[in-house]
This record gives C-alpha cells, structure tokens and sequence, in this order.
C-alpha cells in the first residue's frame, strides 16, 4: 500500500484537475453560488409540496373509490339474495308462479355471475366462490360443477381473491373490503383493485360468497395527470424562482463587483477612481461612502507623499549642503589631529575626539545619502560575476583587529570550492561588512562563523554570532532606521544606525533575501541569499536560517536521533513544529560545510573551548586561513559528516517561522547594529 499512495494521489490529481475551473468559479462568484443554492430550495420545496399534494390527492380518490364501491357491491348483495330467496319460493311453490322443479345451484351461480358481470363491464367483475369441504351443505348433489370458483371475464380467483379475506367472510356475515391484485389469463400484467365480498345463501340454502372486484384504471389516469400537472408547474416554478434569483442578485452583485474593481485600481494606484451612484437605495449610499473614503485616502496619501517627497528632499539637500563645511571642518581638523603630539594631553585628547566624530559624521552623511538614493529610486546594480570567498575574506581580514580586541576569531567555513554569483561587489562587501561587524560587537568574545554555500541557483553567506542573541518581538524591528536593541549600548565602532536598513535595500536590489535568527543569551545568524544569475528569482537558500546548534535544536539531538541520523547533519527548522530543513552542507567538502556549525554548542552554552595552537581545535582551524589567532572561547571540533551533494533549503523560504526581508516587504526589522 505504501508504494501504491503516490499512484493513487497522482490518480486523484488527474481527476480533480477537469474540476479545478469549476471550483474556482464556484468560489468567485456570489451570483452563481446564490443563484444555485435558490434553485436547490426551489426544488426542494416543489418537491415536498408535490409528495404532499399527490398524497392527499391519493387518499381522496381511494376514499371516493372505497365508498362508490362499497355502495354498488351493497346493492348487489341485496339483489343476489333476493334472487336466491325468489328461487327458494318457486320450488316451494310459496310464490305467485307455479311450483317449479328443483334447481341446480352451479347452474344457478353460474347464471348470477353472468347476469351481474354484464351490467357492470369494465367497471368491476364478480367472483363467487363455494366451499370445497363437506362440512358445508352442498348444492345439487351429483353436480359436476356445484363446486369451484366462477368469476366474470378472464379473472383468476385464485390469485385474485386474498385468502384472508376469503376466511373473514366465512366468518363474518357482513360485507367486507381489501385491496388486492386482479391476476387474468389473458397475458395482461396485473391491476390493482379494490375487493368487496360477502357470504350470501343460494336458490337451495347453501352458503357461497359473492365478490365484486373494482380495479383502480381511472384513479392511476386521474393521479398520472395531476402527477404531471404537478411536475409540469414545478419545473415552472423553479426555472422562474432561478430566474428571479438571479435578477435579484444582480442588481446586488454587480455595484459589488464594481467596487471590488476600484478598489483594486485604487490599490494599484489610481487614486481618481470612484464608483457611479445612481439611486437613493443602500447600494448607493454604499456607493457615496466608498467615493468619500476613496476622496479622503487621496487626500491622506497625497499629503504624505509630498511630505515624504520634501523630507527625502531635505535629507538628500541637507547631506549635500553638508558636503563642503564638512570638507573644510575635515581639512582643519586633519592638520590639528597631526600637530596633536604639541599640544597640551588635555587638547592632544580633544584632538583624537574631534577625529573620530567627524569621521562618524561623514559615515553618517554617506549613509544619508545612501539612502536618499534608495528612498528615489535612483540606486543602480553594477553586477559582474564575482567570487563570494574573496569578498568575505577582504571583510575579514578588515576587521581582525576589531576581532582581537574583542578577543573573538572570524571563522570561515564552506570556502573550499568557488562561490560565483553575479553581483556588485562594493555593495555585497556593505552588506557583509555590516553583518560581520555586528556579530563581533554582540559576540561577547566568543568566535565569529562564516558560512559560504551554493545551491539550486542560489549563494548564501551567514554570519553566526554566540553573544547576546536577539529577544522576542526584537526580530521584527532591527532592520528599522536607527533601532537599537540596547539603546545604552556603546557603539565603539561608530555605527550609525543605518547600515542594516542599506544593507536590506541592497540585498533587495539584488533581489534577494536578508534573514535573521535569534535567541536570548544564544547568539544569532544573519543570512543573506541572492540569486547566482541576475535577475533569477530564489526558491530556497542553500543554509538553513536557523543554526544546527540553537538551544531547540540541541534539545531535540539530546532527545533522540534525528530524521538524519546524526549530530553533524543541519536541517533543524526555524520555527517550533515545523520539520527538519535540508542539509547545509554546502557540497563534496563536506570538511568546510555545515557540520562545523554543530561544534558551536559549547560555545552557546558558555563552555571554554581549547585555546588556538593547543591542537584540539582540528582540521577545521584551517578553514580560517590562519587569521586571529587571539586567545578566548573557541569552537570546540565535532566529527565530521560525510559529503553530502548540495541542495536548496525549501523550508527556508520567507514565512517559514523566522522574519525575512524578501522582495515584497519594506525595511524589515532583525537586528540593529550596522557600520
């Protein structure tokens, strides 16, 4: 059966694909759903109101049939004892004729039967049945035919006279009535009748009981027609209530429909849009507010418009008119800095303050300016083929001393192969330069990993830090314009508050993703995915968001082996209840890819690691190329998994537990800190 699921599935495809326009039409549109379910109630109720007419209608032809029957056969019985009573006076010679000889009773019946059946043909036929024991008196001994049914037409008695009715008249001696079959010998198939019998006394005393059988000929035309005349109105009825629903329904959806179709406009863009109002009814007051809304939204987004418009015009003016005093205030304050070794220490110190400040102020300004681009719109991508490895290792290399002094080493893993993606390159090393710059900042002296990897038409760089993580809710705000985490903090780099809202426009501008994780007291990843050739769109990213060695994920090796069978494989999911992700390995060098991340635990936790040179630290220290060799925490080694071929990460898409800038979304928040 298991091999058997992905057959029936696709077979269940197959089958629902045909349907799949019906269905989105019948989930689009209000007027055929409304439309449908009128007809199914009209329907329903013709229904019920034709089962009941039809019943009561049947009952007032059975009982109408019951009584004109019960009535004639009554007549009957009192003519066919009358008759046997003359013939009982003729033989007794009681009567006004003549004594008469003694006469048969078969022949007797026999004449009954066919004088009563010609009065009422096609109408009834008669039935007379005698008794077949000796316990009765028998009618003209030696009579070959004083016993046996006689009955009109070709009717078999037998069959047509239910047996519980004939012991009822043998017992009771009124008339008495039940429905029945009437069964012929002619080939016709057989009819429902009404039976009516009585036990009555022939011309010699003896016992025999008459039937009259009334079959339901003219009820079934009677009830056929009004069962057709029924049908005829219901189907009337119901295409004319679908009709009016839909009439009705029309006059509502279509205002709808048409605001529905401004209101996307509007989305789009085009603020002059309005509905036509005709009427003083609901629909068009609904119409008068929506225009009013609509008039009041221009209004709003005009004026927020031209105030944005002015306030990037007073950045970008501002940032530019800036340009030339902070020139000559550069200029001066150069030939102070150089002559600080004559000064006094008090102005020498004041010398190295003005330096640095103005050296913030021009980072600043060339962030302002940055952004005035971004904010226009006139920020371009100069993308050329580029190797990722080189890029990380020029940041790198920039900052080591930023490292050592915060007593940290910047780790590079899955640099074994090439990274080649197409992209600029001035603003991929911004990017990074931001990242890497950060990490060390909150890494609270523990290392710095940097991860390269390649897959699926996709390359991604993250910069994994072991400090102060990030708290909840912090995830949603840090790419905002001069958010900070810690507002106390000290920004011993000169940060401006804006390096990760650029680098969220230029990882954009790429268009690809920038993502962050985190976790109180566990450190954070950022990772930035971009497609390998411009202008491709991302499907997944080659590294999973959130790190093998997360608290969560540590937990959940600690509780048992995982899907992948082993520690140093990735693939734990961003968000809780979410299935592991795919491998971040980032292909056959295995050595450099993602199970060196796993080793990171001791250092999350706080656990000191060996010391650089110690010969502990294992194959991967040579992942870092020899730089900072600064003593401090370090990542202590795990056994290495075997190579793994590389693939994308589907569940790293956007929307898959942790907060991702994606091409649709506007300066999101992960993190504060920036260059």
């Amino acid at each position: 059966m298991r091999g058997l699921m992905p057959v029936i599935r696709s077979c269940v495809r197959w089958a629902r694909r045909p349907l799949q326009p019906a269905t989105r039409l019948w989930r689009r549109n209000l007027q055929l759903r409304v439309v449908s379910y009128t007809l199914l109630m009209s329907v329903g109720v013709v229904l019920l109101l034709g089962f009941v007419v039809i019943g009561q209608v049947k009952n007032g032809l059975l009982d109408a049939k019951e009584k004109a029957a019960t009535n004639q056969a009554t007549g009957g019985f009192s003519i066919a004892q009358d008759m046997a009573n003359e013939g009982t006076q003729s033989q007794d010679g009681t009567g006004s004729s003549p004594p008469q000889g003694p006469i048969d009773s078969g022949t007797w019946l026999t004449d009954l039967v066919q004088q009563f059946a010609s009065g009422g043909k096609g109408v009834y036929w008669i039935v007379a049945l005698t008794p077949k024991s000796g316990d009765e008196p028998t009618f003209g001994e030696g009579s070959s035919n004083a016993h046996g049914p006689r009955s009109s037409g070709s009717v078999l008695p037998d069959r047509s006279i239910p047996a519980s009715l004939i012991t009822a008249v043998g017992k009771h001696p009124g008339a008495l009535k039940q429905y029945t079959t009437v069964h012929t010998d002619d080939g016709s198939k057989p009819k429902p009748a009404l039976a009516v019998g009585k036990r009555l006394t022939d011309v010699n005393g003896g016992t025999y009981q008459l039937y009259y059988l009334f079959p339901f000929d003219q009820e079934e035309k009677t009830l056929g027609l009004v069962k057709g005349t029924l049908a005829t109105a219901g189907i009337f009825v119901v295409v004319l209530l679908g009709a009016i629903a839909w009439l009705v329904t029309r006059q509502v959806v279509t205002p709808v429909r048409m605001a529905a179709g401004i209101a996307e406009r509007l989305a789009a863009g085009r603020l002059q849009e309005r509905m036509q109002v005709s009427g003083e009814d609901d629909i068009a007051r609904l119409g008068e507010s929506f225009n009013k809304m609509a008039q009041n939204l221009q209004v709003k987004i005009q004026q927020l418009e031209d105030l944005s418009r002015m306030q990037r015009r007073f950045v970008s003016d501002v940032s530019h008119e800036l340009r030339t005093p902070l020139t000559t205030v550069r200029m001066a304050a150069d030939v102070i800095h150089d002559g600080r070794d004559d000064f006094d220490p008090i102005t020498a110190r004041s010398a190295e303050l003005l330096q640095n400040q103005l050296d913030r102020f021009e980072s600043l300004l060339s962030d302002l300016l940055e952004i005035s681009r971004f904010d226009a719109g006139a920020a371009d991508l100069a993308a050329e083929p580029i190797d990722l490895r080189d890029v990380v290792h020029l940041v790198v290399d920039a900052y080591e001393p930023l490292a050592e002094r915060k007593g940290s080493r910047v780790l590079v893993r899955g640099d074994a192969l090439p990274v080649i993606a197409e992209a600029d390159p001035r603003r991929v090393e911004r990017v990074l330069r931001n990242l890497v710059v950060n990490a060390i900042e909150h890494g609270e002296g523990r290392d710095v990993v940097v991860r390269l990897a390649t897959a699926d038409g996709a390359v991604a760089v993250s910069v994994r830090d072991y400090g102060v993580g990030l708290k909840p809710g912090e995830a949603t705000r840090v790419f905002n314009r001069f958010w900070r985490a810690d507002p106390a903090r000290a920004r011993t780099t000169g940060g401006t508050g804006l390096g990760l809202s650029i680098a969220v426009e230029d990882a954009r501008l790429h268009g690809g993703w920038l993502q962050a994780w985190g976790e109180p007291g566990g450190g954070s990843q950022f990772r930035m995915t971009l497609p390998r050739t411009a202008g491709d769109s991302l499907r997944g990213s080659p590294i999973p968001l959130e790190p093998e060695d997360s608290r969560r994920n540590r937990a959940l090796r600690s509780s048992g082996p995982t899907a992948g069978g082993g520690v140093g494989r990735s693939g734990a999911s961003a968000g809780a209840g979410t299935p592991p992700r795919a491998s971040g390995v980032t292909g056959p060098g295995g050595a450099t890819g993602a199970t060196g991340t796993a080793g990171a635990a001791g250092a999350a936790a706080g656990v000191p690691a060996p010391r650089a040179g110690s010969g502990a630290s294992g194959p991967e220290e040579g992942t870092t190329g020899g730089r900072s060799a600064v003593r401090g925490p370090r990542i202590p080694p795990v056994p290495k998994a075997p190579p793994r071929a590389p693939t994308a990460d589907p569940a790293a898409l956007p929307g898959s537990g942790a907060r991702v800038v994606g091409h649709s979304e506007h300066r999101e928040a992960v993190r504060e800190d920036d260059v």
